[in-house]
């Protein structure tokens, strides 16, 4: 996908560039800065010598040398000291210095840490929403695979309000559906020995029953076989059973034809609706090219939020690609809770999935 948070050591990441939280004069700073230069070589140091000191929301580019990367482009973040909007409009300001950077040295990849959140004092969650902020922007502009790293588990948060609105829904819905699959029964129902099984428990047995009733047919007709005797005779089909013929000439339309349907409705750019779903341009030109395209289930949902589908809407289109949302799936529940509460931007989706350590949408 375009934009994907990872949880991951930057010096690490095998991008064509790397951003570093640089000091405005060269030399090595704390932090960030320290690793990349540790993990890089004395070389770095040489290069950044070079270029003098920096001012704040500059950005410039190096080699990477010993790093797994081409560049390491070095940017210089504001101070969080008066604590108001032109320290973020700075901020936001530096991120998009260094993708212009990266841009203009035709890097396919980047990946950033979350900028001027060490010793700059600015706080994780902040520094993050501007960043998602840029990203979006950028990313409706150009084709590029951005990375936000984020080093242990306690790197950011949702707000404590969202966590605990999001928190309460998956309760709600994802828990009492567990608890309901684990046992068979309705969770307020459920008693030792209880026999209210829920509507969809007692469809499941009859499933199980109709299954069981099948393979024990078949087992006796195998058996026949074996021992040379007559198998059953089968019953004729019936008169007014569908040809396949005639079954696939009721097909609804599909994924890919209802996409584009649905994107026409808006009277958007087609290249507007793939960017705000983190889908890359290669994925969306196979779905616009191929009627018969099964995309992955991830790219389903990116376009039912880029979309701004509701519940209904979104359940109908993932059906289109033979998928649904299920309470009994936690990553559905959130998908849910996102479009119940109109939250589209996928960027913002990702950002809940990742503190839930669950796999985020959009096209790999």
């Amino acid at each position: 996908m375009p934009f994907e948070i990872v949880r991951n050591d930057i010096v690490k990441m095998e991008v064509d560039a790397i951003v570093n939280t640089a000091n405005p004069k060269p030399v090595v700073g704390t932090g960030v800065d320290t690793a990349i230069h540790k993990a890089a070589g004395p070389e770095l140091l040489k290069a950044r010598e070079k270029i003098g000191e920096l001012k704040v929301c500059e950005a410039v580019a190096t080699p990477a040398f010993d790093l797994p990367a081409r560049y390491v482009i070095h940017v210089v973040g504001p101070a969080w000291v008066d604590e108001n909007t032109v320290e973020e409009e700075m901020l936001a300001r530096s991120y998009r210095a260094a993708l212009d950077v990266a841009a203009k040295e035709k890097c396919k990849s980047i990946a950033f840490p979350l900028l001027s959140t060490g010793n700059y004092g600015f706080p994780k969650k902040l520094s993050m929403r501007i960043a998602l902020d840029v990203f979006s922007k950028f990313l409706m502009e150009h084709e590029m695979q951005i990375y936000l790293t984020v080093f242990g588990e306690e790197a950011f948060k949702l707000s404590n309000t969202l966590f605990r609105s999001v928190q309460a829904y998956i309760d709600e819905n994802y828990v009492s559906e567990k608890t309901a699959e684990e046992y068979g029964v309705d969770e307020a129902a459920y008693h030792v020995g209880s026999t209210n099984l829920s509507p969809r428990m007692k469809a499941r047995r009859k499933e199980q029953r109709e299954y069981a009733a099948e393979y024990l047919a078949e087992a006796i007709e195998e058996d026949a076989a074996v021992l040379g005797a007559p198998s059953p005779v089968k019953p004729a089909p019936s008169a007014g059973k569908e040809s396949l013929s005639d079954m696939m000439d009721k097909m609804d339309a599909s994924f890919s034809d209802t996409l584009m349907a649905l994107i026409d409705a808006t009277g958007e750019k087609p290249s507007t609706i793939y960017h705000k779903a983190c889908v890359s341009k290669q994925v969306f030109s196979k779905i616009n090219s191929n009627s018969h395209y099964q995309p992955l289930k991830a790219t389903a949902i990116a376009f039912c939020l880029a979309l701004e589908l509701d519940l209904e809407e979104a359940q109908e289109l993932l059906a289109r690609a033979g998928f649904t949302l299920s309470k009994s799936s936690l990553s559905d529940v959130i998908i849910m809770y996102c479009i119940e509460n109109k939250i589209y931007n996928v960027m913002m989706v990702n950002e809940m999935l990742f503190e839930y350590d669950l796999a985020q949408i959009g096209s790999k």
